[in-house]
């Protein structure tokens, strides 16, 4: 985790894959992980920049390691990295395929030969006239050397080891707007084999493996895929193709659910199998909102994509499935038998639910869609990297037994990971993401090897039993365990409200669902109350919809609070939450994310619960970079009375500059106007979110002191148009962080403290008139309270009988009643203890 100076400004065989997806991996060996070294977006390889459609798709390595190669789809091109440096890329440009052909070219895949990369071709007119070529490319000058034709349109291609052989899958694939995109459509693909004798590849052959017989209109199944039980042998469309060391080549047929094998030397066809079906259970498979692993699926099946040879006998497919279904996991097949010596199961679904990457958006078709695979050594030990298209990750796996892989560590990756390529010659990964999408742009991420820890998950529950999670956006201590913090998520889930565990990784422990609200609930905060329970803040489309919502310690909604009317408030509304207090002493105070019309401040309120009187305040936001927007997105109290608020821009990736952490205190509330608060610069968040060098996430959503110390947490945006990684980072300790009075707060409401705790955190003495009174008092009859009968007097709610005894948490203290002392005081002598016993460590 992430700690920052003082004052800084700146996880067949389901029972199997259980046991082996602790997220912490804890059974692994130090120096086996890999760590992310950098992202880049490879737009800036463009010549037109971040205005560019890019997608890198497929990436090739030069013979020495330093010069990454990979296929752009999009831009109709090939880019070129300079990768000497892994932590530091540079762009060395494109080669556009208008330079090799034609403009309306598109590249398929790359592969690096020596002095030259094979770049193949789509030259198609039509799914009916399918046609390629490959182009030879002098990787020093990037001329084309010779270039040859293929039978058909081409889709992968691997290099044997011994650099004999080259073999390409011709898939012609199927038009999926014709026939409901079913199968047959003529012309049948096959595979290409290049034999590469001699040093002059105008000398080099090639060879077409037919796949059926009978005509190019009219193809007939071969017998021998017709034995294997594929679905349309007269069609069979190869996907993927991969190389062992016996020069066996095999490639995925994956709308035909098999896979077939060929020996290069000969071109014939030596084998073919089903991949056979797979019934699941324990997945998510509705698109309801709702992360909820229960459903099932029987007899889905597999469909696989990349394959990658284990051991020059086993084979590995990432099973995408495709127009039948999804199957969500990967296998491992003996090749000599085509049976299933093990297979993922919802292991590896599970992963995504337990790491916050579940695209629930896509429960209802293929889930995380496994689609890259990839196999190599590095270290003696034979690893396996299957990418997960829409979770935006890749997990690592332990192969050296390859019917009991052990999971080691997921790597976030950006949008949609396609291409995976190890580098063991330099202990390197490079991983291309094809999706440009939103604001998280195509980008190629290379991870080091050699590791003692993962750095991701920062935040994660067991995958062997996972408690779902996503999209946080508030935080909260919890004032009965010093060790656990709350989270809620937004509207892009069910509102639910997450117990945490701090700890590195932080660990999900349990959720509950937030329930009897009047409304469909867009939770943006929550602030744990000292006598049980929880405030939380609704942001609404218009200022009348924001609600303040008091929860019981069940889930179930007790009260809503509505905002005095704030003219002009859209959708940009409550944003965070804190409450401090008990009984008639508690305190809510909240903030609002934007300006009002009219206003240069945003707006933070503070509520009473005893007398449903609020107050207003302003705070004045730093200027937003061009094109950007600054805004609030939480309010946390800190142990002396005073608040912390989290600023931030609207922008991602290299373009997030503003993610910071301010202090102030409330000045003096005065009847009729906004007096400004005086904030402080305590800490620039913007190292902690690019620590471990992935994509800057937009929107950190959450901060909460606990145990005397600082965390914060990223809204993750349920995986939707976003990478989907969450960022969890303990900040350090609070007294390090801030600049902390000596003076515990007042227990009085309304009784302001800022002009006399210090002069940095004095308020400023500008009063602004308030299109709303200050003091302004709230009428409950406004809002009913489900917990009231008509005409029965409302009582303070009382202490929830679940919680333990405060007096647990307080012996070193020698305080008997914890609900006659403020939670702000609690946390102070709380964090003055954990300072005194740190300092006592120290001087050991």
């Amino acid at each position: 985790m992430h700690r920052i100076s003082k004052k800084a400004p700146g996880v067949l065989a389901a029972a199997v894959i259980a046991a082996s997806l602790s997220p912490l991996a804890a059974a692994a060996d130090p120096g086996e992980y890999f760590e992310r070294e950098a992202t880049y977006p490879v737009y800036q390889n463009h010549p037109e920049g971040a205005a560019a459609q890019t997608a890198a798709e497929i990436p090739t390595v030069s013979a020495d390691g330093n010069t990454l190669i990979y296929s752009d789809a999009l831009s109709r091109s090939v880019g070129f990295l300079d990768i000497s440096n892994p932590a530091a890329p540079k762009g060395l440009g494109l080669l556009g395929l208008h330079q090799l052909g034609s403009a309306e070219d598109e590249p398929t895949s790359v592969a690096a030969y020596g002095d030259y990369v094979f770049v193949v071709v789509n030259t198609s007119a039509s799914y009916s006239d399918p046609s390629g070529r490959v182009d030879v490319v002098r990787i020093a000058d990037r001329t084309l050397v010779h270039s040859f034709a293929l039978p058909g349109q081409p889709d992968s291609i691997a290099l044997s080891a011994d650099g004999a052989y080259a073999g390409i899958a011709i898939e012609n694939e199927r038009d999926e707007d014709a026939g409901e995109g079913a199968l047959p459509q003529a012309p049948a693909g096959s595979i290409a084999i290049m034999d590469l004798q001699g040093a002059d590849p105008a000398g080099w052959k090639l060879r077409e493996v037919p796949l059926t017989s009978g005509s190019r209109t009219e193809p007939i199944a071969l017998p021998l895929l017709a034995a294997a039980g594929l679905d349309t042998p007269q069609d069979p469309e190869p996907e993927y193709v991969t190389i062992n060391e016996k020069n066996q080549l095999a490639a995925t047929l994956q709308e035909n659910n098999g896979v077939v094998l060929v020996d290069l030397g000969s071109g014939g066809i030596t084998g073919a199998f089903s991949t056979g079906t797979v019934d699941l259970a324990g997945i998510d498979t509705e698109k309801d909102g709702v992360l909820d692993p229960s459903g099932e699926l029987k007899g889905v099946p597999r469909e696989p994509d990349a394959i990658g040879w284990i051991q020059d006998r086993y084979l590995a497919t990432a099973n995408e499935g495709d127009w039948k279904g999804g199957s969500r996991g990967f296998t491992i097949f003996d090749s000599a038998t085509g049976e299933a010596v093990w297979d993922a199961g919802n292991g590896f679904e599970r992963l995504a639910l337990s790491q916050a990457l579940f695209p629930e958006q896509r429960a209802g078709k293929k889930g995380v869609e496994p689609e890259g695979l990839a196999i190599a050594e590095f270290g003696g030990v034979d690893y396996g990297f299957i990418a997960a298209e829409r979770g935006n990750f890749v997990a690592v796996y332990d192969l050296s037994e390859p019917s009991s892989p052990r999971y080691l560590q997921s790597l976030p990756t950006t949008n949609g990971p396609e291409g995976i390529l190890p580098i063991p010659g330099r202990n390197l990964l490079a991983i291309a993401s094809e999706t440009d999408e939103g604001q998280v742009r195509s980008a190629v991420s290379l991870y080091s090897f050699g590791a003692a820890a993962p750095q991701f998950p920062q935040l994660s529950s067991d995958a062997a039993d996972p408690v779902p999670f996503g999209a946080l956006s508030g935080l909260s201590a919890n004032p009965a365990d010093a060790s656990q913090l709350f989270a809620v998520s937004d509207n892009a889930y069910e509102p639910r409200i997450y117990t945490l565990g701090a700890g590195t990784p932080a660990t999900v422990e349990s959720s509950m669902a937030v329930t009897s609200a009047s409304t469909e609930l867009d939770l943006e905060g929550i602030a744990a109350r000292a006598e049980g329970g929880f405030w939380a803040a609704h942001e609404g489309a218009t200022g009348a919809e924001n609600l303040l919502v008091r929860i019981d310690a069940a889930g179930a909604v007790q009260e809503e609070v509505a905002l005095p009317a704030l003219a002009g408030l859209g959708k940009h509304g409550l944003e965070g939450i804190a409450a401090t207090g008990s009984g008639k002493q508690e305190e809510v105070v909240f903030a609002v994310q934007r300006e009002l019309p009219g206003e240069d401040f945003v707006r933070l309120g503070k509520y009473l619960p005893s007398t449903g009187e609020f107050s207003w305040y302003g705070y004045r936001l730093d200027a937003a970079a061009e094109g950007a927007w600054n805004g609030l997105s939480e309010i946390t109290a800190l142990p002396d009375g005073s608040y912390a608020v989290i600023e931030r821009d609207n922008q991602v990736g290299p373009n997030a500059k503003h993610k910071a952490i301010y202090q102030f205190r409330l000045p003096q509330a005065v009847a009729g106007e906004v007096p400004l608060v005086e904030k402080k610069l305590a800490a620039d968040a913007l190292p902690a979110l690019q620590e471990t060098n992935g994509w800057t996430q937009e929107k950190l959503e959450g901060l909460a002191v606990a145990d005397g110390h600082l965390y914060m947490v990223t809204d993750n945006d349920a995986v939707d148009e976003a990478t989907g990684e969450t960022v969890f980072a303990n900040l350090g300790a609070v007294e390090e962080v801030f600049e902390l009075a000596g003076q515990a707060p007042s227990d009085t409401p309304g009784e302001e403290q800022g002009e006399d705790q210090g002069e940095e955190l004095a308020a400023e003495p500008t009063r602004n008139p308030s299109p709303q009174p200050s003091g302004e008092s709230h009428d409950p009859s406004q809002v009913p309270d489900p917990t009231r009968e008509a005409g029965q007097s409302q009582a303070p709610q009382a202490a929830d009988p679940a919680q333990p005894e405060a007096s647990e948490h307080l012996a070193d203290t020698g305080a008997n009643s914890f609900w006659l002392i403020p939670v702000g005081a609690v946390i102070a002598l709380l964090g003055a203890a954990a300072a005194l016993k740190t300092a006592r460590a120290r001087a050991k």
